[in-house]
């Protein structure tokens, strides 16, 4: 039986747990979770602090310089290995690549109006990392996406203007021609090269 029994320990614990929680999804190598809960405690009982602001300054500088170079690295080793896959890819006879560096196949035709960049359409779509790992899908929700052309990443304009009502393409996007230097969220580091499986459903 839990040992917080009333409603404001059952807060105040809520309270650790979202602030644990917020450590543990951006940490750093050694971070030490009892020093934390004693800083908590120094500041919220207005102890006297048992490190310097001049040491806790210089010992942020030094941690978020190590995050930065290992970020760095590990963008470097991904944008390294998206452009080997595309390279490779490049060279199956099905491939279709761009000026752009888009890469297409064609996995269902179809002929009629193609959308411009100020159309809306809906689609299909489902999206991976290089090595298979889904990160966003329609298809998986059952739910298609509805969207202005040139609203999305780049590598999507651009193929959606080749496409057709009925038509689908498996796109292989460079890392310039979909989330960059930036990535998005948790799913998709920086200089992340992606694959979707994409359907024109209709012009809207």
């Amino acid at each position: 039986m839990s040992k917080y029994t009333t409603l404001e320990q059952h807060a105040s614990y809520g309270i650790g747990l979202q602030m644990g929680q917020q450590l543990a999804d951006n940490p750093f190598d050694g971070l030490d979770i009892d020093a934390v809960a004693a800083g908590v405690i120094a500041a919220f009982t207005e102890q006297a602090a048992e490190v310097s602001d001049e040491q806790i300054r210089a010992a942020f500088t030094v941690i978020s310089e190590r995050m930065q170079a290992e970020q760095a690295e590990k963008a470097e080793l991904l944008a390294q290995a998206g452009e080997a896959f595309l390279a490779e890819n490049a060279k199956r006879p099905e491939i279709t690549v761009t000026a752009s560096g888009l890469q297409y196949e064609v996995l269902v035709a179809a002929d009629g109006e193609k959308p411009s960049r100020n159309s809306t359409v809906r689609t299909h779509y489902h999206g991976t990392l290089i090595d298979g790992t889904v990160f966003d899908s329609s298809y998986q929700r059952g739910e298609p996406a509805e969207f202005p052309v040139s609203g999305v990443i780049a590598g999507w304009t651009e193929a959606l203007q080749l496409m057709s009502p009925g038509s689908k393409l498996r796109l292989y996007i460079p890392h310039n021609l979909a989330y960059g230097e930036r990535g998005a969220g948790n799913a998709i580091a920086p200089f992340s090269a992606l694959i979707f499986d994409v359907e024109l459903l209709a012009i809207l």
